[in-house]
């Protein structure tokens, strides 16, 4: 607690200070080095202190230490943020990747099937589980809960577009053609997934709305 009140207490001069120093990876305050990654700890320890119940700041002081290989106390981190909402997807994912990250692959694999079965009550949690995954680079969890999602809601173009892009980015240009090329048939106004496919050579165009109130194209001619 006294390294909280510390941390806590050198937000102020970090932001008294930030209006007049140029931004750097460290800088010193009171004799002390400060890196951006120690101000940031700093900051969010204040907002934890101001409102305990802030989940999205406990999943992100746990990513900073996860980062720092403190696995253990990230790991607290992010199951305070799900004590204070319980279906905080990236917080479930991150704690799947820092369970893998610190050797415990049968809890790892033990939670994420958790998680996975509380998201399956609907597409829309599915698929915000398998972005959280993604982003954790947890692939084949990711792959599993869009999957998942999709045989909830097969003729949803969000979900096919969300698992295009996920190949996209894996270099997995087929698939990715594959479901993105069904997005755009299931909703043909996205001008975005037009865009990317004829990045990748597939010509598609997006329709034109047609004017249905000609009233007032009539009265410009009055």
């Amino acid at each position: 607690m006294a390294n909280m009140a510390k941390l806590a207490g050198l937000v102020l001069v970090l932001t008294a200070l930030a209006g007049g120093c140029e931004k750097s990876s460290e800088r010193e305050v009171g004799g002390i080095t400060i890196t951006d990654t120690e101000q940031k700890k700093a900051e969010l320890l204040g907002a934890i202190e101001a409102r305990y119940e802030n989940p999205e700041a406990h999943y992100e002081l746990g990513k900073l230490y996860q980062a720092d290989g403190l696995w253990n106390k990230a790991e607290w981190e992010y199951n305070v943020a799900l004590g204070f909402d319980p279906v905080h997807r990236p917080a479930q994912a991150a704690i799947v990747k820092v369970l893998a990250d610190s050797g415990n692959l049968d809890r790892s694999k033990l939670s994420a099937e958790i998680y996975m079965n509380q998201a399956a009550a609907s597409a829309q949690g599915s698929l915000r589980l398998g972005h959280a995954f993604q982003k954790e680079f947890l692939d084949d969890y990711a792959v599993a809960c869009y999957q998942q999602a999709l045989a909830m809601a097969p003729n949803s173009a969000a979900i096919n577009r969300q698992i295009g892009y996920y190949y996209l980015s894996r270099k997995d240009k087929a698939r990715a053609e594959e479901y993105l090329k069904r997005s755009f048939q299931l909703d043909p106004y996205q001008a975005e997934v037009a865009g990317v496919l004829g990045r990748m050579g597939i010509v598609v165009q997006v329709p034109r709305k047609t004017e249905t109130n000609t009233k007032k194209l009539d009265k410009i001619l009055e």
